[in-house]
C-alpha cells in the first residue's frame, strides 16, 4: 500500500498516467481501481492505493501521480507522487482497504496480461497500451480468460459481465489480480471463530484449444468491532478459515501500525496501544482518544455528541505448512465509535465580591468554535462581546486536543439583572444564549444557560493621611470586613516584603510610614528651603485591576537643599520634580556648564564647588556678600530634551550663599613636621599661551590680528593651533581641557556651543573636532607645548569668538585628570573645581610658590592638585 499525506481539502482526485494521461477519480473507479482516500475534521488529506492497482506498469517499483484539484484559487491544480519498491511477493497477498477488497495469487508463468476494470473505452485504451507486450505472450501461448465462478451462488460470468458489476480481475505472466467492494452483490458474511468475515471467493478459468486451466482466489476482510466508552476491541481470527486448505500453519509475523505505516514496540506501548495473540484470536485495543486518532463533533436535536475515529493496520505473514504456501494478509480497518454524547456544562467560577461574572464553557472539541452571545436584550458577535469589556476568550486542554469558552461579564454591564433584597443582599442574574458552530459542516447549536450571584452590601474602605516633617503616613481603614483589594504605593504593590518595612496593622485597619524622598514618592515642586513631595495610593480589584479607592496626600517639607561653609564652599542638591519627567538629573550643570554634579542617580543630582568657581557671580547688599549660581540643563541638552517631551518648560533652580563681612572668626591649627620635606626652589617666570588660526592644515601661515573677522562658509574647517610660546622646558605638557565658541567676546556668555569638553571631542556635535599631531619642526621645537584642532563652520550662523582653557602639566610626573593626557576621562564629562587666582594675559608671574621657570618643573604642593589652568583671557593656577 502506497500512503500520502496533504494538508488542503480537495474537490477531486485525477490519477495521472504515463505523466500524460489524466483520468478523474470518482468514488467507483477508486474502488474498482484500488485507491482510497481519507479526510480529518481539519482538511487534512491521505491517500491510498495498492501496489498492484489499476495504473502500476510492473510488480516491483510502482510510480503513483495524483493530480489534486483544491478550493484555492491560487493553486487549483496540485500535482503530488509516490515511488514505492515491494520485494519479493508471497504466493498469496490479500490487502483490505477502507472500500474495497483485493486478493492477488501466483498463477502459472508465461500468462497474458488482461485488466478489466472499466467500462470506459478511453482507460481501456490505456490499459491495452500498458500491457501490450503482455497479449503478444498471450496469442503466443494460445490461453484466453474465459469464465469467472463465484461462490457459493456458482453464478457464472464473462469477462465484461464481471467489469459490469463493478469487479476488478487482471492477471501478469505470474499472478492473478482480483478487487471487489465491500459490498458487493457476490460477496457473503461468514462466522469465522465467533467473528463475522466478509469472503469474496472466485475461480477464474482460462482456456487454450483444448486445455482449460483454473486458478482460485479469495478475499477475507473484518467486519465492524466491540467498543466501551473506554476501549475499542477489535478481535481477529488466527485461523482464517476460507484462506487456509488445512489447520497446520505457522504464524511468522504479526504487526500494528496507524494509517498503513507499522509501529515498533515502543510506540505503541507510548500510545498504549497493545496486541494480544491467543490460540484462536489476535486481539488489538486501543484506548478511546489515543494518539493517532481523532474526536469529531456532531449535532442531534440540537444536543452535542463525539465520535472518536481511527485506523488501525493489522499484517499478518503465515505459512501452511502442507502447500508450503505463504500467505500475506493486511488489514487498513477504520474504526468510528458510535454517537457519545458530551453535553456542555456552564462551570460558574463568580465570585460575588469580585463583581463579576466568571464562566467557563465546555468541553469541546477543536472543530466547534463560537459565534456569538445571546444576552436578553441584544446579541454580540465574540468581536463585540471583548470590545464591550466582556473578555471573552478560548482556553485549550494541555494536550491540545479539548477547548472551553471563557467569558467576564462585569455585575455594572446592563445586560445583567440587579434586584435590591432586604437586610442589604442583591442578587444579580446573568441570561444567556451560545452561539456555536461546527466546523468544516458550518452545523449551528447552541447552549443556555441562567447564573446567579448573590453580594451582601459591602461598605468600602476609607483611606486617610497625615505628613510630619520627614514621612508620609497613611491609613486604610477596611471596617469589619476581611480586606479584598491589593494596594499600589505609587508605582509598586504592597508586597511582603514592602510591608514589612513599612507597614503596621491594626485590628480592622493597617498603617503605611514611607519616608517623603522614598522613589514611590514624586517631588511636584522645589523651594529654597522646602520640597513639595506627593505620594498616591490605589486600592485595586486583584482579578481586574479595577480602581476600588484613589488617595492623594502632598505635603510641603522643610528642607536646606543649599549649604554654606565658611571656607567659601557651597553643597546644593537638586531634585527631579514630576513637571520634568525626562530629565537625567546626571546632565544638570551649574552657570559654568564644565561644572557638573559631584553625585547624582534618577532623583537627584548633588553639587560642591567653591564661591569663586563654576560662575558664580557676588554682589555686596549692605553688610553682606551674596554669592549665586544657577543650576540648569546645558543650552543644547535643554534644546534636546524640549525637542522630545511635550512640556516646554526649563529646569532651573537658584542657589544663594550670604556671608557677613568684616567679621573676625578664631582658627585654631596644630602642625606636625614632616619626615621629608619637599624641595623647591624660588624664581620668576614668564608663562604665554597664545591660540592662532591657520591659514590651512599645514600650519605653516597663520592669520593676523588684520585679518579678523575671518570669513568661512559652512562646513569649510577651521584650524586652530594652541600654544605654550616662552617656555623651553622639555617636561612641561599643555593640555587642552575646554573649547567652545560664543556670539561675543565674553566667555560666559549664552548661546554658547561646546567644541571641546574635559579634552575630548563634544560627543553631541555631529561635526566634531579633529585632533592633528604635532611633530618637532623648525619652528616648534617643544611639540608637548603646541595641540592643534581643526573644526567646522557648521553649527554657526554668524560672527562667533572661540575660546579655550589649557591646563600645564608636569609631563614626567602626571597627577590624572586632565594631565593624563588629551581625551582620557570621556566616562564623566562634567566634575566639580576647586578654587583658582587670576592674573591677566600675559602678565609676569612671580613670587609663585613653586617654580616654574626655565628648567624647574616642581610645584609646591599647596593643593592636592598641581594643575594650571590658562585661558585666552586669563591664567587661572590651581
Amino acid at each position: 500500500v502506497i500512503r500520502l499525506s496533504v494538508a488542503p481539502l480537495f474537490e477531486e482526485v485525477d490519477a495521472v498516467f504515463n505523466d500524460t494521461q489524466i483520468i478523474n477519480l470518482t468514488p467507483g473507479l477508486a474502488t474498482q481501481c484500488g485507491f482510497s482516500f481519507k479526510f480529518d475534521p481539519m482538511g487534512n488529506a491521505m491517500f491510498f492505493a495498492s501496489l498492484q492497482n489499476c495504473f502500476s506498469q510492473n510488480m516491483v517499483t510502482l510510480v503513483t501521480v495524483w493530480q489534486l484539484h483544491s478550493y484555492s484559487q491560487f493553486y487549483p491544480v496540485y500535482r503530488v507522487g509516490k515511488t514505492c519498491s515491494y520485494t519479493p511477493w508471497t504466493s498469496r497477498e490479500i490487502l483490505c482497504d477502507r472500500n474495497y477488497m483485493e486478493a492477488s495469487e501466483q498463477s502459472m508463468p508465461q500468462w497474458t496480461c488482461l485488466q478489466m476494470a472499466l467500462n470506459n473505452v478511453r482507460l481501456l485504451t490505456i490499459l491495452f497500451n500498458s500491457c501490450f507486450h503482455f497479449l503478444r505472450q498471450a496469442v503466443a501461448s494460445g490461453y484466453k480468460m474465459t469464465a469467472v465462478v463465484f461462490s457459493p451462488s456458482k453464478n457464472v460470468m464473462n469477462v465484461d459481465e464481471v467489469q459490469r458489476k463493478g469487479y476488478a480481475i487482471a492477471n501478469t505472466p505470474t499472478r492473478l489480480v482480483l478487487r471487489s467492494p465491500h459490498n458487493a452483490e457476490e460477496t457473503y458474511l461468514q462466522n469465522v471463530a465467533g467473528v463475522p468475515m466478509r469472503v469474496l471467493s472466485t475461480s477464474t478459468f482460462f482456456e487454450q484449444k483444448w486445455l482449460v486451466t483454473r486458478v482460485d482466489a479469495t478475499a477475507v476482510c473484518p467486519t465492524p468491532v466491540a467498543f466501551t466508552p473506554e476501549v475499542i476491541t477489535w478481535y481477529m481470527p488466527k485461523h482464517i478459515d476460507p484462506l487456509f486448505s488445512s489447520d497446520a500453519f505457522t504464524m511468522l509475523e504479526v504487526y500494528m501500525g496507524i494509517d498503513a505505516k507499522r509501529l515498533d514496540t515502543e510506540e505503541m506501548a507510548a500510545r498504549n496501544y497493545s496486541v494480544l495473540v491467543t490460540e484462536a484470536h489476535i486481539i488489538v485495543e486501543i484506548p478511546v482518544g489515543a494518539v493517532g486518532g481523532y474526536f469529531k463533533s456532531h449535532i442531534q436535536d440540537d444536543q452535542y455528541f463525539v465520535t472518536y475515529t481511527i485506523e488501525p493496520m493489522l499484517e499478518l505473514l503465515w505459512i501452511e505448512e502442507v502447500a508450503h504456501e505463504d500467505t500475506s494478509y493486511k488489514v487498513l480497518f477504520p474504526i468510528t465509535t458510535p454517537l457519545m454524547a458530551r453535553p456542555p456544562q456552564v462551570r460558574n467560577y463568580t465570585v460575588p465580591e469580585q463583581a463579576v461574572f466568571v464562566l467557563e464553557l465546555g468541553t469541546f472539541n477543536l472543530d466547534v468554535e463560537l459565534l456569538n452571545i445571546t444576552f436578553p436584550t441584544m446579541v454580540l458577535t465574540v468581536a463585540e462581546c471583548n470590545a464591550r469589556g466582556f473578555n471573552v476568550r478560548e482556553q485549550r486542554s494541555p494536550d491540545n486536543t479539548l477547548k472551553t469558552f471563557r467569558l467576564e461579564v462585569p455585575f455594572s454591564d446592563p445586560v445583567v439583572f440587579k434586584e435590591v433584597a432586604e437586610q442589604g443582599v442583591t442578587t444579580f442574574t446573568l441570561q444567556l444564549i451560545y452561539g456555536l458552530v461546527i466546523f468544516p459542516e458550518y452545523a449551528p447549536f447552541s447552549h443556555s444557560a441562567v447564573v446567579d450571584a448573590v453580594l451582601l452590601d459591602i461598605v468600602p474602605p476609607s483611606v486617610t493621611g497625615n505628613c510630619d516633617q520627614e514621612n508620609f503616613h497613611i491609613t486604610v481603614d477596611y471596617r469589619n470586613q476581611e480586606p479584598f483589594f491589593v494596594v499600589l504605593v505609587g508605582k509598586r504593590l504592597l508586597n511582603h516584603e514592602f510591608a514589612q518595612q513599612y507597614l503596621t496593622e491594626g485590628d480592622t485597619d493597617f498603617t503605611i510610614t514611607l519616608p517623603f524622598s522614598s522613589p514611590d514618592a514624586v517631588f511636584e515642586s522645589v523651594h529654597s528651603s522646602s520640597v513639595r513631595s506627593r505620594l498616591d495610593v490605589a486600592l485595586l480589584n486583584p482579578y481586574n485591576n479595577m480602581t476600588i479607592k484613589y488617595f492623594s496626600l502632598a505635603c510641603s517639607f522643610l528642607k536646606t537643599l543649599t549649604e554654606c561653609f565658611s571656607n567659601g564652599t557651597m553643597t546644593a542638591l537638586a531634585v527631579k520634580v514630576e513637571s520634568a519627567p525626562g530629565l537625567n538629573p546626571g546632565q544638570l550643570t551649574l552657570s559654568d556648564p564644565a561644572c557638573g554634579p559631584t553625585y547624582s542617580d534618577d532623583r537627584v543630582a548633588y553639587f560642591h564647588f567653591t564661591v569663586n568657581s563654576c560662575g558664580t557671580t557676588r554682589k555686596f547688599i549692605n553688610n553682606v556678600m551674596l554669592y549665586e549660581n544657577e543650576i540648569s540643563l546645558p543650552d543644547e541638552l535643554e534644546v534636546k530634551r524640549n525637542a522630545t517631551t511635550s512640556s516646554g518648560e526649563e529646569y532651573q533652580l537658584k542657589v544663594s550663599c550670604y556671608y557677613v563681612a568684616n567679621i573676625t572668626r578664631t582658627l585654631a591649627f596644630l602642625t606636625r613636621p614632616r619626615d621629608n620635606e619637599p624641595f623647591a626652589a624660588t624664581g620668576t617666570g614668564r608663562l604665554m599661551v597664545r591660540m592662532r588660526l591657520a591659514q590651512d592644515a599645514s600650519y605653516n601661515t597663520f592669520h593676523q590680528e588684520e585679518d579678523y573677522p575671518v570669513v568661512r562658509y559652512l562646513r569649510q574647517p577651521l584650524h586652530f593651533e594652541v600654544a605654550l610660546t616662552t617656555s623651553s622646558d622639555p617636561k612641561v605638557a599643555l593640555v587642552l581641557d575646554h573649547c567652545w565658541a560664543t556670539l561675543n567676546e565674553d566667555r560666559d556668555s549664552r548661546p554658547r556651543w561646546n567644541l571641546i569638553i574635559n579634552g575630548c571631542e563634544n560627543p553631541e556635535d555631529p561635526y566634531r573636532v579633529v585632533f592633528h599631531p604635532v611633530v618637532a619642526d623648525a619652528r616648534v621645537h617643544f611639540p608637548p607645548h603646541v595641540k592643534r584642532f581643526e573644526a567646522y563652520m557648521f553649527s554657526f550662523a554668524e560672527d562667533v569668538f572661540v575660546h579655550c582653557d589649557v591646563v600645564i602639566c608636569d609631563a614626567s610626573s602626571p597627577s590624572g585628570g586632565p594631565c593624563s593626557g588629551q581625551c582620557v576621562n570621556q566616562d564623566n564629562p562634567k566634575r566639580g573645581r576647586s578654587c583658582f587666582m587670576l592674573f591677566r594675559p600675559w602678565q609676569t608671574i612671580t613670587e609663585l610658590i613653586g617654580s616654574l621657570s626655565t628648567g624647574q618643573r616642581h610645584v609646591k604642593d599647596l593643593f592636592e592638585e598641581r594643575h594650571l589652568y590658562v585661558s585666552s583671557g586669563y591664567i587661572l593656577w590651581v
